[in-house]
């Protein structure tokens, strides 16, 4: 993983500077400059209409009393994209504009939900009140989690008082 990080780090610019140069020299330094610019721009804008779309939605999620993953995962893709459209560069900027398309966004998600349900046999479920296996409620009527990873703090780790606390397991 490290290896990769770091080609990601040399590799990207290299091929920025490259597509500048190539870029530049078939439209002039002017116009690729001012590509460049108008990207930033419309980056800024998108980024902020569809985060603040989102988060508006992540809003009503919450209010329904559902966990917004979609909406934090649509967030996420959100803000990268963003990120990428106002980073300079050709490629950083198809990339970011990319993660700005909600149908690509919304294929992106299934892909990597796939991906994390195979690896590992990975699963998760968070219950509310009334929707769990038998009536969704712990101990003392709060959410229960299923988790495969997780033990419960022992008394004395609590800090007096009677909320329960996922702890490391031993």
């Amino acid at each position: 993983m490290p290896l990769v990080i770091l080609a990601l780090f040399i590799g990207i610019p290299v091929i920025e500077i490259y597509l500048f140069i190539q870029v530049g020299g078939w439209i002039g330094v002017w116009p690729t400059i001012a590509i460049v610019i108008l990207t930033a721009f419309i980056g800024t804008s998108m980024l902020r209409q569809q985060g603040l779309a989102t988060l508006a939605r992540a809003q009503a999620e919450i209010n329904q009393d559902r966990l917004p993953v979609r909406e934090i995962f649509n967030g996420f893709c959100v803000l990268v994209g963003g990120v990428m459209l106002l980073t300079p560069g050709f490629l950083t900027d198809a990339l970011g504009f990319a993660l700005l398309i909600p149908p690509l966004r919304a294929i992106m998600g299934r892909f990597i939900w796939k991906l994390l349900e195979r690896s590992r046999g990975v699963h998760f479920s968070v219950y509310g009140t009334g929707s769990g296996p038998s009536d969704g409620s712990g101990p003392d009527g709060g959410p229960v989690i299923d988790g495969d990873e997780f033990g419960v703090a022992r008394d004395d780790d609590r800090a007096n008082d009677n909320t329960p606390r996922l702890g490391r397991r031993h």
